[in-house]
């Protein structure tokens, strides 16, 4: 259990700690600060520790910043040097390492001075600096990107933590949900002044049939009048067919996601999947034809999976030559069925299962383009997405930068609102329950309405 003298410092503190899996241990922190110094007092395992660090801050948000990595740093380097482990991401534990580089380069700073100070490894730093060169060209601050929930799957994956529900028990839902997409499609055009992609996701957005898809792409359409990066997260293999394919290019789709998550067959079936990795490969040769640009996703790290396994899973994806392949770290989170099952997220290999994917999709010509880090993922590692020359997502790279505002619609969508003059941002999110939002969507639309005006 964690003891700390500072409020505002625990979950911050704690994050270091489940970092280690030592949540249950006794671990106790006293904060202060004093003649532009703060100081870091620990107890833990019956011993003491103390560390200084002189810091300068000329207000107030900058100075929480400040005392909240003295503090993190201080837990990381006792727990660190008690257990002999040595985090990849040291004592760093936001989810946008790329962005926090970017604010220490506006402010005039070196920001692998900074990860080096947070214990960041290396090779980590390496990644980072890969990501901003990658970027190069795509990164601009202001601009909106426009997403679309369809949170409909055919199934629940173990380790998913979405609203999304077998389409069974939630087609009851279907048709007012998708005149309520429609309708805040059609108010949302006023503030679509310089859009710079579109993203439909789930879900799995192909478990709508075609005749369902077709009223969402048609009002999309209207919204704009050049070509812009469109994606639809498509999903799992198994709801695909050339209707909806061909659908799609028709309205403007330009880029379509498909999630094997795994080529193995046997932990298709453990973490709830009805489909296999031949359908899969079917899948992509059908979405291939069209000529969309095509995002592949794995996840190192499910079930019993070994590092052999996932590097199976990898080669079969790098051969079928896709323009992004996203490789996810397994994360425990909230409303999974894998997080109810289990406490601590242990996997055997996780290691070096990521360098693995670092090595052969270099070697097989894919850059990192983005980052992001997520509590209770296996080995504190990340998720990366890479990408061949010239192929890097917008929208993945607006939103985690999160350099643009998002219109967002649907259940459980997050409108962002940036302020490039002031980098700041505004949210307004919709009801996560799906009846909910149905019987709230007028009142969506004016609150939204409000943000953006």
């Amino acid at each position: 259990m964690l003891h700390t003298n500072s409020e505002g410092l625990y979950e911050e503190i704690m994050l270091v700690i489940r970092a280690f899996d030592l949540e249950d241990a006794d671990f106790t922190h006293y904060f202060s600060c004093s003649g532009g110094k703060f100081l870091n007092a620990i107890e833990y395992n019956g011993n003491f520790y103390d560390f200084e660090d002189e810091y300068k801050a000329d207000n107030d948000l900058v100075f929480k910043r400040l005392a909240k990595r003295s503090a993190k740093l201080a837990c990381y380097k006792v727990l660190s040097g008690t257990t002999g482990i040595n985090l990849p991401w040291g004592a760093l534990t936001g989810i946008r390492p790329t962005k926090l580089a970017y604010t220490e380069i506006s402010s005039g700073n070196d920001y692998t001075k900074l990860f080096k100070d947070m214990r960041v490894s290396e090779e980590n730093i390496a990644l980072v600096k890969r990501i901003l060169k990658a970027q190069e060209g795509v990164y601009r601050k202001g601009g909106q990107d426009l997403y679309v929930s369809l949170p409909f799957c055919p199934t629940k994956c173990d380790y998913c933590s979405f609203i999304t529900a077998p389409i069974e028990k939630t087609r009851i839902y279907l048709d007012g949900y998708i005149n309520c997409i429609v309708k805040e499609l059609n108010s949302v055009k006023p503030y679509l002044t310089d859009l710079r992609s579109i993203y439909v996701g789930g879900g799995t957005p192909f478990v709508l049939d075609n005749f369902q898809l077709t009223p969402i792409y048609a009002a999309i359409s209207a919204l704009f009048d050049k070509k812009v990066e469109y994606t639809v997260e498509a999903g799992r293999p198994d709801v695909f067919t050339d209707e909806k394919l061909k659908t799609a290019k028709e309205y403007g789709v330009n880029r379509i996601c498909v999630n094997p998550q795994t080529f193995n067959d046997k932990t298709l079936e453990k973490i709830g999947r009805r489909h296999t990795s031949v359908q899969t490969i079917k899948a992509y040769g059908m979405a291939a034809e069209y000529g969309f640009d095509i995002n592949l996703d794995l996840i190192a790290g499910l079930a019993d999976e070994t590092p052999e396994d996932f590097e199976k899973s990898l080669k079969t994806a790098i051969s079928l030559n896709p323009a992004n392949i996203t490789v996810h770290t397994l994360s425990l989170k909230s409303g999974a069925k894998l997080k109810e099952e289990t406490k601590k997220l242990n996997v055997n290999g996780i290691g070096e299962m990521i360098a693995i994917s670092r090595e052969m999709l270099t070697g097989a010509g894919y850059e990192p383009y983005y980052l992001y880090r997520q509590k209770y993922q296996a080995g504190g590692l990340e998720n990366v997405g890479w990408a061949k020359h010239g192929k890097a997502c917008v929208y993945n790279i607006d939103t985690m930068e999160e350099i643009s505002s998002n219109v967002a619609l649907g259940a459980n969508a997050i409108s962002k609102r940036y302020f490039s003059d002031e980098d700041r941002i505004e949210r307004y999110s919709a009801p996560k329950d799906i009846p909910t939002y149905i019987n709230k969507t007028d009142e969506i639309i004016k609150k939204r309405a409000q943000l953006f005006k």
